[in-house]
C-alpha cells in the first residue's frame, strides 16, 4: 500500500505576486521528501471559494517533476465534456503523463443502476464521511465487480490528537487524529481491508507527521 499527499486548495492570503505560492511550496515538499503523490481536490458549490483542480495541477505539473498528480474525484458532470477532455489532455501533456485522474458521477447507487455501470477501473472512498462497515462493504463489492485499484482518500492526520471542538478533525469517521500507536493500528487496519493507496491530509500542512505515518507501512 502506497501513502500519497491530499491538499484541500482554499485561497489564502498569499502574496499578489505568488497567489499559488503556498501551494506549490507544499508540493515541492511533498515531492522532496519521497512521497510518490499529491492528490487535489474538487468543489464547487459548498459555501467556500475554492480552485479549479486541473489549473492547478497544470501549474504543480511545472513546478514539480517526478510526484503523481491527481484528482479525487473530479466530478465529470458538472462539466461539459469536450471542454473537460480537452483540459485534462492539456494537464496531462504538461506534467509528461504524470496525471492520476479520479473520476465520478455522485455516490447514489440508483444513478449507476440505471446506467448499467457494472465494471469500473477504480474506486475512491471517502474517510470523512465513510464507517469501517461501510469501507467493508464496499471493498466487496467492488472487488466482486472486478475492480483491480482502491484508494481511500481524505484521511486526516494529527498524531498529537488535540482536533479543535467541533473540527473536521474531530468529526471525521475513519482518521489518524490520534496518539501514534492507535494510528498504526489503523493504518494496519486500512491495508488488510484491502486499500491499494491511502491519501492522508494534514490540516496543518505538517508533512514531518505524514513522514511519520509513511514509515508505519
Amino acid at each position: 500500500m502506497r501513502l500519497s499527499v491530499v491538499t484541500f486548495m482554499r485561497p489564502g492570503n498569499e502574496p499578489r505576486g505568488r497567489p499559488l505560492g503556498r501551494i506549490v511550496d507544499y508540493a515541492r515538499q511533498i515531492e522532496k521528501r519521497g512521497f510518490p503523490g499529491v492528490w487535489v481536490t474538487d468543489s464547487l458549490g459548498r459555501g467556500r471559494p475554492t480552485l479549479d483542480p486541473l489549473i492547478v495541477l497544470g501549474a504543480l505539473s511545472v513546478a514539480t517533476q517526478r510526484v503523481e498528480l491527481g484528482i479525487p474525484v473530479l466530478q465529470v458532470p458538472l462539466r461539459h465534456p469536450i471542454e473537460l477532455a480537452h483540459r485534462v489532455q492539456s494537464v496531462q501533456a504538461l506534467s509528461g503523463g504524470r496525471l492520476r485522474l479520479g473520476v465520478g458521477s455522485g455516490s447514489t447507487r440508483a444513478d449507476f443502476d440505471l446506467l448499467g455501470a457494472k465494471q469500473c477501473a477504480g474506486w475512491i472512498a471517502s474517510g470523512l464521511y465513510s464507517s469501517w462497515e461501510d469501507l467493508e462493504a464496499g471493498m466487496r463489492l467492488y472487488r466482486e465487480a472486478g475492480g483491480k485499484n482502491a484508494v481511500l482518500a481524505n484521511v486526516l492526520v494529527d498524531l498529537s490528537n488535540t482536533p479543535e471542538p467541533g473540527s473536521l478533525a474531530e468529526r471525521a469517521t475513519i482518521s489518524l487524529v490520534c496518539p501514534a500507536d492507535e494510528a498504526r493500528v489503523r493504518l494496519k487496519r486500512i491495508d488488510q481491508l484491502g486499500f491499494d493507496e491511502v491519501l492522508v491530509v494534514s490540516l496543518g500542512g505538517v508533512l514531518d507527521e505524514i513522514e511519520r505515518v509513511r514509515d508505519f507501512l
